[in-house]
């Protein structure tokens, strides 16, 4: 395939930045005067920007759905190939959305080299590649009901290995460098489970998959407090996660999804633990009102994701050495998934953006003072800064789409897609 394939046209990328261009480059240039009062360089904060990026979830393109029932959409992906030329539409007018994470046994593929191939035409890489011992599979042997890699029969923490074992192998045909483990895992009635026992028998099983990783790999341990086990998890929180990770050595360490924690936790707060004692691994990013409703990111709290990059940024800005990895993890159900992943991705890039405008030495010194006003109001002061004209310039200057929702749609690729894919029936159950 050629390097330079494009899923969009890019004369029509270029048409609807023309009737675009002469207002951006207006706002972008009074945004930089604006930021020089403050002593901001808004040619530094653009660098930094475009150098970011967050991985786009391979399941996120097609339509979600409820434990209640799925409606699908127009043109969903019928395999991997479509999920990545849906991915690459994302990345092509956003600019900042450049790997995909795979979910495996969702994503099949007898060619995974072709698949690599297609994604670098694209330009794609590939991020964390995900396991799943949380549903069971056709064919499978052994029943994840009771539990995956806790579970308390040793054939059936066997196969959940073992499947952990065959998601490394594809990783590494595509370029990933880390292994996400979720596990549905715990109880729903008290009693029903040795709280103990099933830590150790997790514990047990991820040593094995930790043992088989590459030597540049990480293990990415995700949390959460609840669901689909309700009355407890095994790997319920970041202390769970924390003490896995710290138990199974340096590569393992604690994914953080914004949805995964019970009402009012502070989020930022344990990324801040989690930095300090070099055990982040990166984020899941969406967003929620109830619990792990998989919301656009940034559509319900805004400030919250922005606080979560406040930490971010304060530990860079401090010269600590982290490497966290970003990544979407949505669920749309009443969207078009490639406007909402648009969306979503702007939005955490906003955040980021806003986060480099807070005034580090001024609010360490009034953090120092106790001078609790002075320092919410430089927080408040990055957050209310409208940086739309800074992330409409970065798109621009690599070749994306200053509005990308708009352009999409001036495009008709859903229309063409829903004439190439065949419909989905409607009517089931399940959330994907």
């Amino acid at each position: 395939m050629s390097s330079t394939q494009h899923l969009i046209d890019p004369a029509l990328i270029a048409a609807e930045n023309d009737k675009l261009q002469p207002a951006m480059t207006s706002d972008y240039a009074h945004l930089g005067e604006q930021l020089a009062r403050r002593g901001i360089d808004i040619e530094a904060v653009r660098a930094r920007v475009a150098g970011f990026g967050v991985a786009i979830p391979s399941w996120g393109v097609g339509t979600g759905g409820t434990r209640f029932a799925r409606f699908p959409g127009q043109g969903e992906p019928r395999h991997v190939f479509d999920k990545l030329a849906d991915c690459g539409v994302i990345q092509q007018l956003g600019r900042a959305t450049p790997t995909v994470s795979l979910h495996i046994p969702w994503d099949t593929c007898n060619d995974w080299s072709e698949l690599r191939q297609t994604a670098t035409a694209w330009g794609l890489g590939f991020d964390a590649i995900n396991s799943n011992t949380f549903s069971d599979q056709k064919g499978q042997a052994h029943s994840y009901k009771f539990g995956s890699l806790s579970h308390t029969d040793a054939a059936t923490r066997a196969q959940a290995v073992e499947h952990n074992l065959a998601c490394i192998a594809i990783g590494e045909k595509l370029g990933s460098k880390a292994l996400t483990v979720w596990v549905g895992d715990g109880s729903n009635f008290p009693g029903q489970q040795h709280f103990r026992r099933a830590f150790d028998r997790y514990l047990d099983s991820a040593r094995q998959i930790y043992a088989a990783l590459p030597g540049d790999w990480r293990m990415m341990l995700e949390h959460k407090i609840c669901e689909p086990a309700f009355y407890s998890t095994v790997i319920q929180d970041w202390g769970s996660s924390f003490l896995a990770a710290q138990t199974l050595g340096p590569k393992a360490q604690c994914l953080v999804d914004l949805g995964h924690h019970a009402p009012n936790v502070n989020i930022e707060l344990i990324v801040a633990r989690l930095i300090a004692a070099g055990k982040l691994a990166g984020f899941h990013f969406n967003d929620s009102k109830y619990g792990d409703d998989d919301l656009d990111a940034g559509s319900v709290s805004p400030y919250r994701l922005f606080l979560v990059f406040n930490e971010l940024v304060a530990a860079a800005h401090e010269g600590v050495a982290f490497d966290p990895a970003y990544m979407l993890d949505q669920s749309h159900n009443v969207t078009d998934p490639i406007e909402s992943l648009i969306t979503s991705a702007v939005q955490v890039q906003r955040s980021h953006a806003q986060a480099l405008l807070v005034d580090r030495t001024a609010l360490d010194a009034a953090q120092e003072a106790n001078d609790a006003m002075t320092a919410t109001h430089l927080l408040k002061a990055a957050f209310q800064t409208d940086v739309t004209p800074l992330l409409q310039r970065v798109r621009a200057d690599a070749g994306g789409a200053i509005d990308p929702v708009a352009t999409y749609r001036a495009s008709g690729w859903r229309q063409k897609c829903a004439a190439e894919r065949p419909a989905v029936a409607g009517g089931t159950g399940g959330i994907v």
